[in-house]
């Protein structure tokens, strides 16, 4: 018998095999789009996953503003940072944040591209699933969201996932 066969793979940065993936959040719901994000992420659905090592896919995550929440979370659920100044606890509400920032949008000033507080809301919930260490930060960067249809990752050619065929 050889016991070569039986040997457990682990798989390291050189042997991860990173594709990239393209996510349609256009009416999908938060939780889902988030949950199905942090997988990928991750690569809890290769064989060769191992937990220690960024062995997922690079997420890209398109139509950013028009994800959906259900119950009355748009109103109620409130997003709650600190400025770091005496008095700098600063609330919001998904709906707030998907709105967009109203300065930015009279003046046509946009970082990266994008509008930052309307991808904020689902940048939030994927960094919510991702371990809380080193490299929950890492895989945290293989994450790319964007508003509207357009990104610039097209010479990746990432494969298309649709959300209701994932289980």
């Amino acid at each position: 018998m050889n016991t070569l066969s039986y040997r457990t793979v682990s798989a390291n940065s050189r042997t991860a095999d990173k594709q990239w993936v393209l996510i349609d959040a256009d009416q999908e719901v938060l939780g889902r789009v988030a949950s199905v994000a942090a997988k990928f992420l991750r690569g809890k659905y290769k064989t060769s996953y191992t937990p220690h090592v960024d062995c997922g896919d690079n997420v890209i995550i398109i139509n950013a503003e028009k994800i959906k929440l259900t119950g009355n979370k748009m109103t109620d659920k409130v997003y709650v940072r600190h400025t770091g100044y005496p008095g700098g606890q600063r609330f919001a509400t998904p709906k707030e944040l998907l709105q967009g920032d109203p300065v930015r949008e009279a003046s046509k000033v946009k970082v990266g591209g994008v509008h930052r507080r309307q991808i904020r809301v689902i940048e939030h919930a994927v960094k919510g699933m991702l371990p809380k260490n080193k490299l929950g930060a890492k895989l945290f960067n293989n994450l790319k969201v964007y508003v509207g249809s357009e990104h610039p990752h097209e010479a990746n050619q990432p494969r298309v996932i649709k959300l209701n065929e994932i289980k």
